[in-house]
């Protein structure tokens, strides 16, 4: 039997950032309706929930082969994101 791949699979955090990225570039520019600036942003929470299951997901899978192969000691996510938080606060204050 031939592989195939899932006619539903995930799109991968790539794909779902750079959507949530055009989202956040139409609703910066103020052009839209009130529906559709509603629309976009029900769509960026869903969009971000999944990015940050994808993040999740990558880091449950590196902490797993660092463990399995030893290795470095790993920074905690919550340090991380702090320190993203302050990069796109900088980007966006611009």
């Amino acid at each position: 039997m031939p592989a195939t791949k899932k006619k539903n699979a995930a799109p991968d955090f790539e794909n779902l950032l750079g959507e949530l990225d055009e989202i956040v570039n139409r609703m910066e520019q103020g052009d839209q309706s009130l529906d559709q600036t509603m629309r976009d942003f029900e769509r960026g929470m869903v969009l971000s929930e999944q990015c940050q299951k994808s993040l999740d997901a990558a880091q449950q899978k590196v902490e797993k082969l660092v463990e399995k192969h030893g290795g470095a000691q790993l920074e905690q996510m919550e340090d991380l994101d702090d320190d993203f938080d302050d990069e796109l606060d900088e980007e966006y204050d611009d």
